[in-house]
């Protein structure tokens, strides 16, 4: 009898697919949508030229805006750290006590963007995921701009508030959602006023236009909403020293959550926090992404001070009218219209998934390299070419980057602005 029911199991469960069965069919889906993904392994450092299988290609694809991540000081600066702090951080900050380079890095941010305190998490996306489902619940209402990044997509849903979208960078529509969200925070009495948040980037990562960070700032007090930006893309390259997008609009004081990341402009890897000692404070003890998580490494954090520090020197300053000047000679040569690209995005809108791979494979004939960027990370049928210029680039090479757009343009292709 035990045999048989054993051969009975066997025979039924033959007919169910194996997990890896299933999973290469949903592959093969995504191959035929044009969607597929894989890791391309690089074999040099971070700077204007990768090597990968084998070929030395033209980088067009690095956040490294300010050309650091490859920085002798920066890199100094990580050795240093694992000579005094070792190669890890041992446990969560909360655990088994908090490194003198986090609080150092975090002194630095709080100074360089000119408020109360700031906090520092593994990445970017911890930093949303920890700061939006710590602030917002179930009775608060989050208003989203409809080109955020995905983590702050990912944080909003996660905090069980009411979430709402308005078109991107479009002030009727946001103060709509707000109209809405003020009546909706009344509604009920007996309960705690619902807390209204308005999200938005200060430059969008896929488009490369910027937020009408004064009029939104306006409209969330107009309704007494608070305000978070995340400056990822701005942080390093606009501003007084790259404080970013709010300062140079003169509006960072009137902003509750500056959100950014140390691992663009700045050259080392991480996300942060910026506001009031009291936010930080309050994060510290209900960012779950922050509390749960093993800090970390020291040399990152140590790295991240150094970025900091170079992007309010002199040198800063070279870098961040080098990349400005490389930005324009693209824009020129390649005669793109220029009215709301604000910082080192440039993408160029193909369509169609197949037709953005396409236009990527035939620069990588050309030893350039410049990413296909499809759905979901943009809308369907807006695949594009996302080209991030950096100050370690020339002249020659925005030429020469120039010359093969042009071969492969075609009159459906657009510039976002």
């Amino acid at each position: 009898m035990f045999l048989l029911v054993n051969r009975k199991s066997q025979i039924v469960n033959s007919r169910v697919p194996s997990f890896a069965d299933e999973l290469n069919q949903r592959l093969a889906t995504l191959r035929e949508q044009g969607l597929y993904r894989e890791l391309r392994r690089v074999d040099s450092a971070p700077g204007p030229r990768l090597q990968t299988g084998g070929k030395t290609l033209l980088n067009f694809s690095s956040n490294d805006y300010l050309g650091l991540a490859n920085h002798s000081a920066l890199k100094m600066a990580a050795v240093n750290a694992i000579e005094k702090f070792g190669a890890g951080a041992g446990a969560s900050r909360l655990i088994c006590g908090s490194l003198a380079p986090f609080h150092e890095l975090e002194e630095s941010l709080a100074a360089f963007k000119q408020t109360e305190a700031a906090l520092t998490f593994a990445t970017g996306y911890a930093a949303a995921l920890g700061t939006l489902t710590a602030l917002a619940g179930k009775d608060d209402v989050i208003i989203l701009d409809k080109l955020v990044h995905a983590c702050i997509v990912d944080a909003a849903k996660l905090s069980g508030a009411k979430l709402r979208v308005f078109d991107h960078n479009d002030l009727n529509d946001l103060e709509a959602k707000l109209q809405w969200a003020d009546a909706f925070s009344k509604a009920e009495s007996g309960k705690r006023k619902a807390e209204i948040f308005v999200v938005t980037e200060s430059i969008f990562s896929m488009d490369g236009d910027a937020a009408p960070l004064r009029e939104i700032v306006a409209l969330k007090e107009k309704y007494g909403a608070r305000l978070m930006v995340d400056e990822a893309h701005a942080t390093g390259i606009l501003g007084r020293h790259g404080r970013g997008l709010a300062d140079a609009l003169g509006v960072s004081g009137q902003i509750e959550i500056q959100m950014g990341t140390l691992g663009k402009a700045l050259g080392a890897s991480g996300g942060y926090i910026c506001g009031r000692r009291a936010l930080i404070d309050f994060l510290v003890n209900r960012a779950r992404s922050f509390i749960f998580s093993t800090a970390p490494v020291p040399a990152a954090a140590a790295a991240a001070a150094a970025g900091i520090q170079l992007s309010q020197s002199p040198e800063g300053e070279s870098r961040r009218g080098q990349l400005k000047q490389r930005v324009n000679e693209l824009l020129a040569n390649f005669q793109f219209p220029i009215s709301n690209l604000t910082g080192a995005i440039v993408p160029l809108i193909l369509g169609g998934e197949s037709k953005a791979l396409a236009a990527a494979t035939q620069l990588r004939e050309q030893a350039i390299f410049v990413p296909a960027i499809r759905f979901p990370t943009v809308a369907r049928g807006a695949a594009r070419l996302r080209i991030t210029l950096t100050a370690s680039h020339s002249a020659a090479d925005v030429a020469t980057l120039a010359r093969a757009l042009a071969s492969i343009r075609s009159p459906q292709s657009t510039i976002r602005n």
